[in-house]
């Protein structure tokens, strides 16, 4: 969806620059990629999104990442809404360095989890379900090809492999 920001890829432009702000240094960004939508109720129809992943540095801890996007999401129009539906902006949180938030058997718990929209309140990192989905993978393989995931010993170069195999890359087309 657009945002006061613009289209899409105007709107992650403006994102980057107001975390920057916030404190946030940008390390590296990737292209954007427009990808078919993910709804939890069947039959729903929206619009492609457009996905981007940064790595970014920061002083600032898990937590107040968390609230600092959160926040930045707001300022672009997000609204209380039912989850994985259509919004302005999205930031997602799917590494803090090598740490395992809130812990391994926590983690396990959410990314082990049968209902695809399982959260905690607190920040779960790795993003429990990035290494099955091409739309986070895409983009990550544009600045972190040899991150390796530290609960599931495998690379972002390894999980994308895994995760075309499984058809999760279908429909995503790299925008120029």
């Amino acid at each position: 969806m657009p945002s006061p920001a613009g289209e899409p890829r105007a709107t992650i432009a403006a994102a980057v620059a107001a975390l920057e702000a916030r404190g946030f240094e940008l390390v590296s960004a990737s292209a954007h990629y427009r990808t078919p939508a993910v709804t939890l109720e069947e039959g729903v129809v929206s619009p492609p999104y457009v996905n981007a992943a940064a790595h970014f540095r920061t002083s600032l801890t898990a937590d107040e990442v968390l609230a600092a996007t959160q926040e930045t999401e707001r300022e672009f129009g997000r609204m209380p809404a039912a989850r994985w539906t259509a919004r302005p902006l999205d930031i997602d949180l799917l590494a803090y360095g090598d740490a395992i938030l809130p812990d391994a058997a926590q983690w396990r718990s959410v990314a082990g989890s049968a209902d695809p929209a399982a959260i905690l309140p607190e920040p779960v990192v790795p993003h429990p379900r990035l290494h099955l989905r091409g739309f986070v993978l895409a983009p990550l393989l544009d600045i972190a090809p040899a991150w390796q995931h530290p609960v599931l010993g495998k690379t972002v170069r390894d999980m994308a492999a895994d995760a075309k195999a499984d058809g999760a890359f279908e429909g995503i087309e790299k925008l120029a």
